[in-house]
């Protein structure tokens, strides 16, 4: 290919990026806003979002999580409420200071509307039903907050789901408070997430939900097999429902033997994480943001590259398996220690495209990848 012909390319790919509503399923930049107090609407030195290089990524919408981590905050009770609580009113006095770049989205057609005024719809999803304090009431509240997606649990199971993460998980499904919680969901018009459930608790939750059930942030064990990946029998199930599986940014859950080496590097850097831990002189929170920095640093001189080349492998596979329909996007964005190395953060979005383009991915199908899937979604479980 002449150079004349690769920039056509790159052009082409930009061009289709632009005009598509690009919709990201799940970033933590969330926790950034409540512990950090980093403001959005400036170029950031670290982490994988901002403003700024959101719109040099083209990103037209992001679903922030609202994420309670049940070690520093429990599993219920009013701890988790509150911490939960902060993380919705950091997103919302985002969009309330800055209206010229964000504003609070609750639908597709407010997502549309945003993206078409040139700005971002700033959406939110609970990581873990551990906020709902096990009462079925607090499932519309969050609702009425803004909240439009909820996963039954994170790593940690809860008393009604269980988790992919704890081995009480690899037994649990959903109890009879879980259903409840599905079918309140589904009666409210909150999007059903499976990301991060264990196997019992999938398939409980894909015969129980009468709406397209998602996954925001989730690879394909096919692939690359840890617990948090859907198996194809999983996908096949979640793609009858109407839903969408949406791919997952990093290594560990996309590149085949990367959570192995993980693992190594692990138990290597265990003493300099721990004397970031030690030596950080604020909360539980702040210690662990101390870890996770050790932990990012030597991961990138540890451990092997990842490109996206591998996330549009995850996105073949779902394609071949259940059509075009079914795919979308969930980088996990500052909730993690790495990302590929040709997407460093959310201005990288449009290297995404471009391997879809390179692949073979029409413009239409491309849109549907990008975010038209999860719109279709979003509108139809909006639908009582």
């Amino acid at each position: 290919m002449t150079s004349t012909s690769t920039n056509s390319a790159a052009n082409d790919a930009l061009s289709i990026h632009r005009r598509a509503i690009v919709v990201d399923m799940h970033a933590d930049t969330t926790q950034r806003l409540v512990d950090e107090g980093v403001d959005l609407d400036q170029r950031l030195a670290d982490g994988h979002l901002d403003a700024v290089r959101a719109k040099e990524g083209g990103l037209d919408a992001q679903f922030f999580s609202i994420w309670v981590e049940p070690e520093l905050f429990g599993l219920g009770g009013a701890r988790a409420v509150k911490r939960a609580d902060l993380q919705i009113e950091a997103v919302r006095a985002r969009a309330a200071k800055h209206p010229e770049t964000w504003e609070l989205a609750t639908t597709a057609a407010d997502v549309r509307r945003i993206s078409s005024a040139g700005r971002i719809a700033a959406l939110m999803g609970l990581e873990g039903g551990y906020a709902i304090d096990e009462k079925l009431e607090n499932v519309a509240r969050y609702y009425q907050m803004g909240v439009r997606y909820m996963s039954a649990a994170w790593s940690v199971s809860t008393s009604w789901a269980g988790s992919s993460g704890d081995a009480v998980g690899q037994t649990r499904g959903l109890n009879d408070f879980g259903h409840a919680v599905i079918r309140e969901m589904n009666r409210l018009g909150m999007m059903v997430d499976v990301s991060h459930l264990s196997d019992p608790a999938f398939w409980d939750i894909v015969k129980t939900s009468t709406k397209p059930v998602i996954a925001t942030h989730s690879g394909c064990r096919a692939i690359a097999n840890v617990p948090r990946n859907l198996t194809d029998d999983m996908i096949v199930a979640l793609a009858k429902t109407g839903g969408v599986v949406n791919v997952i940014f990093y290594p560990e859950h996309i590149e085949p033997g990367w959570s192995e080496q993980k693992k190594k590097v692990d138990a290597e850097i265990a003493s300099p994480v721990q004397r970031a831990s030690d030596e950080e002189k604020g909360d539980a929170v702040h210690k662990k943001l101390a870890r996770d920095r050790v932990r990012r640093e030597e991961y990138l001189k540890r451990l092997p590259p990842v490109t996206v080349a591998r996330i549009v492998d995850h996105v073949d596979h779902i394609v071949k398996l259940v059509g075009i329909d079914h795919v979308g996007i969930g980088s996990d964005f500052d909730g993690v220690q790495a990302v590929p190395s040709d997407l460093k953060s959310v201005a990288d979005l449009p290297n995404l495209t471009a391997e879809l383009l390179r692949r073979g991915y029409s413009e239409s199908d491309i849109d549907k990848i990008l975010g038209g899937n999860m719109l279709r979604v979003m509108g139809e479980v909006e639908r009582h």
